[in-house]
């Protein structure tokens, strides 16, 4: 028998009341009222000392769908996830640069690489 706090511990089963706003587009009173009628769990939280509700994601989505339509949560869920994505490509791209960047300078003749003193104005090519 599964044990009823394995959801609550799973990696991405859980999310903020705060993400659950921007994700699916409901109001804190929307989510206090569900929390209220007995229609989300949540546990409370706490981070640098400000409290925050830790929410079931499919709760959540199921709240949505009733309150928005299956449509509106569909596309609520893809607008999000959207975002992750291009987010995620945008760290890997700085990576990348950076990554490529260290790399200049670590190996000789690499791109990037010069002589020291080479193309500083002097005209001497680095020559004292």
């Amino acid at each position: 028998m599964a044990c009823p706090n394995d959801e609550w511990q799973r990696k991405g089963a859980t999310l903020s009341d705060k993400t659950a706003g921007q994700e699916f587009g409901l109001t804190q009173d929307e989510i206090y009222d569900a929390i209220d009628a007995g229609t989300l769990q949540y546990r409370q939280a706490y981070m640098h000392g400000n409290p925050w509700l830790r929410l079931l994601r499919r709760e959540v989505e199921a709240l949505a769908r009733a309150r928005r339509g299956d449509r509106y949560g569909s596309e609520q869920q893809a607008r999000a996830e959207l975002t992750r994505v291009n987010r995620e490509i945008r760290r890997l791209r700085t990576e990348l640069a950076e990554r490529a960047r260290a790399g200049g300078r670590v190996r000789g003749g690499a791109v990037g690489h010069r002589r020291p003193g080479a193309g500083r104005g002097r005209g001497d090519g680095g020559r004292a």
